[in-house]
Parts: structure tokens; sequence; C-alpha cells
């Protein structure tokens, strides 16, 4: 196992009609992740561009998606990803959350990334 921080950013397709719900989510999986070992940077929502605000590289890029939510959360090295995993699993909140959140999401769909920090080589 590698002894660095594991950041994953997770991407959730919002469902409109569920956003009190994907509050809910959220604050039950930033307590969940702080509690075993992560440390949580905050789940994003869409929100209005600011006025004036023109992407950088227009050639290349372009306005992103207003369904897009994002969390970010770090652990310190794989070993304590991999026990929270565990703990979340045996967790009395964690098992409630999976219960209520596992056969109706409150988003259409996810993907997740794992992330290192970028080396200052």
């Amino acid at each position: 196992m590698r002894n660095v921080p594991v950041t994953c950013e997770v991407r959730y397709r919002l469902d409109p009609e569920r956003i009190a719900d994907f509050h809910d989510y959220a604050r039950i999986w930033t307590m969940l992740i702080e509690r075993h070992g992560g440390t949580h940077h905050g789940y994003f929502m869409p929100r209005k561009k600011p006025e004036g605000a023109a992407v950088s590289f227009p050639d290349a890029g372009g306005e992103g998606a207003a369904d897009i939510a994002v969390a970010l959360f770090t652990f310190p090295d794989e070993a304590t990803y991999l026990v929270y995993r565990d703990k979340v699993a045996e967790d009395a909140e964690g098992i409630a959350a999976n219960a209520r959140f596992l056969e109706n999401p409150p988003f259409k769909s996810y993907e997740r990334t794992f992330l290192q920090p970028l080396s200052g080589d």
C-alpha cells in the first residue's frame, strides 16, 4: 500500500426533484467520513456563473452541466481509507444511510475518481 493521501472526487448527476434528499445524503456522508478518519472538503452544488465570467480557453472549453454536484474527501493514506470502508459498514448510521439511499438514491448517477497530489518536482 502506498503511504500517500487518498483523495476521492465524486461527481453526482442530480435529480432536480430530490435536492433536499441530496442535502440529507451529503450531511450524513460528511459526518461518516469525518468520524472514520477522513477529511471532507465539502459538497459543491452548481450555481449561476458570475456575470461577465467567460471561459479562459474558448476553443478548448465551455460551461459545465448545470445538474452536476461534486464531493471531495481525503484520507491520510490507503490503509486509513480501507479501515474507513470497514468501519462505516459496521457503523449504525452508515448502515442506516446505506439502507435509506441504496435502493432510491437522491441522484441519477455518480462516478468517482481517486486522486493524488501533483508532485512539486
